[in-house]
């Protein structure tokens, strides 16, 4: 592009648009076509111009204001775009409605120029518009917002950021909202998105979605040029909106007793004064736990600010996370995955010291 606008200048702008604004409604097509009880997989599809839909039982969005952008949407939840000479275009596939379902893809993404390949969504009530950004091309979208916090997740840290647009469109027409953003540190156009560790990292900061509507994984341009070639699908886990960190409780009392064997595995980033802890519990057990308190002792000098997919008390010291209300229960063989975030005075060790029920954990 020839003018590189500044950060302000650059959010102000129509580049968070994918809001199908002129579309009005989002329009709900066939999943697939049906014959003599057999379910056709749909041919490819060419679209230019802007639409939603679904096609091979994903939901799709089409938006741009001008140029050149061609999407083909392929097998399954594939597709393909090429773009050039234009403002600002978002497409992808996905689901409506989204939830916070595990996320899988898979593909290339090769801008020239401003992009990025996101998970991308809405919620109502709150309206929100939420960015989990996998890879980006010469613009970082959170330049000039200031950082909240972070989660360590799938590999990776991203950087957690909220942006308000005023009197910009939205899904239910002209509005005043926030946008919430994960920012991936390792950039990647192939993985697994924890959508709920996301969602929980941003309830906990306390930045809290609503109902939610589409969800697609989606490639933005703004004055830029490039390709990109996506698959999508649904992996294991939550398939629900968590809920927020400001009403976490559990609905069942926990086991007393070392009744359940347990592991622990856990993954700490360390910065300057502050760290990120994602702790997963795995049941190695042959009975399900229902209701759990995990024990741990934090190192010296290290303070709790906020955390998610649990409770914590007190905030130093000896430390207990208590399940809330849908992770209570967790399966022979299955785990859950909960963390935290905390500040330190130059000792960033892992907390060590877990005990699950009572029981020991390894």
């Amino acid at each position: 592009m020839n003018d590189t606008p500044s950060p302000v200048e650059l959010r102000g702008r129509s580049r968070f648009k994918p809001l199908i604004a002129a579309a009005g409604a989002v329009l709900l097509a066939a999943a697939s076509m049906m014959l003599s009880g057999v379910a056709h997989a749909e041919a490819d599809r060419t679209v230019t111009s802007n639409t939603t839909g679904t096609h091979n039982g994903y939901f799709f969005s089409y938006w741009k204001d001008n140029g050149n952008v061609t999407m083909t949407l392929g097998a399954g939840g594939s597709y393909s775009v090429q773009w050039s000479n234009m403002n600002n275009m978002v497409v992808g596939k996905g689901w409506k409605p989204g939830s916070s379902h595990t996320v899988n893809y898979s593909g290339n993404f090769s801008p020239n120029g401003n992009g990025y390949l996101a998970l991308y969504g809405w919620t109502t009530n709150p309206l929100i518009e939420y960015y989990i950004v996998e890879n980006f091309g010469s613009y970082n979208p959170s330049s000039g917002a200031t950082r909240l916090g972070s989660v360590t997740t799938d590999g990776s840290t991203y950087d957690i950021y909220r942006t308000q647009r005023v009197n910009q469109p939205s899904i239910i027409g002209t509005a005043t909202f926030y946008q919430y953003w994960s920012v991936r540190q390792s950039h990647r156009s192939s993985g697994t998105i924890t959508t709920a560790n996301h969602f929980n990292a941003w309830a906990s900061l306390g930045l809290n979605l609503g109902s939610h509507d589409y969800q697609i994984m989606a490639t933005e341009g703004y004055q830029s040029s490039g390709s990109s070639s996506i698959t999508v699908s649904e992996g294991s886990g939550p398939t629900s909106p968590t809920p927020t960190a400001s009403s976490p409780r559990p609905t069942t009392s926990p086991t007393s007793g070392g009744t359940s064997a347990c592991k622990v595995t856990q993954s700490v980033n360390a910065w300057n004064n502050g760290l990120t802890d994602n702790i997963t519990i795995a049941n190695t057990g042959t009975s399900a736990i229902n209701g759990w308190s995990l024990k741990f002792t934090l190192a010296s000098g290290q303070t709790i600010t906020s955390g998610w997919s649990a409770t914590y008390s007190p905030s130093s010291g000896a430390v207990t996370a208590t399940n809330v209300n849908y992770n209570g229960s967790i399966a022979p063989g299955g785990s859950t995955t909960i963390g935290f975030q905390a500040t330190h005075s130059g000792n960033s060790a892992a907390p060590t010291g877990f005990t699950l029920n009572g029981a020991a954990c390894s």
